[in-house]
């Protein structure tokens, strides 16, 4: 897919940055120095998905997350997209701060992202982490439909449930608090259009092409994508290392954030890249 890039940046609000790539306003923040970390959100979160997972992963990683089209405070228009559309926005999204390349971490939803971002835009992927994803929305449970009726109060703690144990929910308060926070509701027709993207998601075929060095980390116990998807995933991408972490659902970078920053930490140091700045972004 060819996009025509537009690299200005517009003026900070309200403790986020803004920056024009393509034909959408995206939302972003960043903390941190050195190694550029993206940090895709899943389905029913924005960036703020990442506020308590990004300073764990300390020095020498600059870690950005944004806000995906039909999310948060990034602005796009009414048309529909797919997934690999959705991949070009965060090529354009690299480009348009001045990297080259930079490592990657998709979490659900934003694995999906990743996994396109990899396969069609390879030469911007300096590594790759994929947490609780999945190379299909047909490899899922089913629950997508139910969540979009659902009214927010019911569809919150039903996210909530598959997103954390029933330990976590019960003996950590600021873990619920931190994972409510994160999540982000959304107009019907801006949900709609979401769904319908994730829907079509499917790359199995194409997995054996990522040629990025890739983690994939995964619950032991994810209501959403059961674990032996994890382990085809990691199968058929060549030389992807598969970490199963235990008593943990699908909020793997919410309940077990500690762990999986230490994980995500290690992989992108192990695999930097230096300067990876085109010059031509802030």
């Amino acid at each position: 897919m060819t996009t025509k890039l537009l690299c200005t940046h517009i003026p900070p609000s309200e403790g986020f940055q803004r920056v024009k790539a393509d034909d959408i306003d995206i939302a972003y923040v960043e903390s941190g120095q050195g190694e550029p970390l993206v940090l895709l959100h899943g389905g029913e979160s924005h960036r703020g998905k990442f506020d308590a997972f990004r300073p764990l992963l300390g020095a020498g990683i600059r870690a950005i997350s944004f806000d995906q089209r039909d999310t948060g405070d990034t602005l796009n228009g009414p048309d529909p997209y797919d997934i690999v559309r959705q991949a070009a926005d965060c090529a354009d999204f690299l480009a348009a701060l001045g990297f080259e390349r930079a490592h990657v971490m998709g979490v659900s939803y934003g694995g999906a992202i990743a996994m396109h971002l990899a396969i069609h835009y390879p030469q911007r992927v300096a590594s790759l982490i994929l947490s609780g994803a999945t190379p299909s929305w047909t490899m899922t449970e089913s629950f997508g439909d139910r969540i979009v009726a659902m009214g927010p109060d019911a569809r919150a703690q039903f996210v909530l449930d598959l997103l954390l144990t029933p330990e976590g929910q019960a003996n950590d308060p600021q873990l619920v608090a931190d994972t409510k926070r994160a999540l982000r509701g959304r107009p019907a027709d801006a949900d709609a259009r979401r769904m319908t993207a994730i829907q079509n998601h499917d790359c199995t075929a194409r997995l054996h092409e990522i040629t990025a060095p890739t983690l994939v980390l995964h619950g032991a116990e994810d209501p959403i994508v059961r674990a032996q998807v994890a382990e085809l995933m990691a199968s058929e991408i060549p030389g992807a290392r598969l970490v199963i972490l235990p008593r943990t659902r699908h909020g793997i970078t919410f309940e077990a954030r500690e762990q999986a920053a230490r994980l995500a930490r290690e992989f992108v140091l192990s695999h930097a890249v230096g300067t990876v700045s085109t010059g031509n972004g802030g």
